[in-house]
């Protein structure tokens, strides 16, 4: 399903900036900025998750946890 939405730029440039590369890609504007709120949700998402992986790794650490390449080396 397609959803239309107004994008008001507030900075001139950028908007020339955005026309002009996605003409020298021959691609719609629209994909570019698809593209990029993908790309900012996506770190977003990362950004949240950091505390938790942080959480882990000191837990992990805490309990002697040893690296992965450890194990293959030693061919366990």
């Amino acid at each position: 399903m397609s959803r239309r939405m107004t994008v008001v730029f507030h900075d001139e440039d950028l908007y020339t900036l955005l026309k002009v590369e996605a003409a020298r890609r021959h691609i719609p504007a629209s994909n570019i900025i698809s593209v990029a709120i993908r790309e900012f949700l996506e770190r977003a998402e990362d950004t949240e998750l950091l505390p938790v992986i942080e959480t882990a790794r000191a837990e992990w650490q805490e309990k002697g946890g040893r690296p992965w390449s450890d194990k293959i080396k030693r061919g366990v």
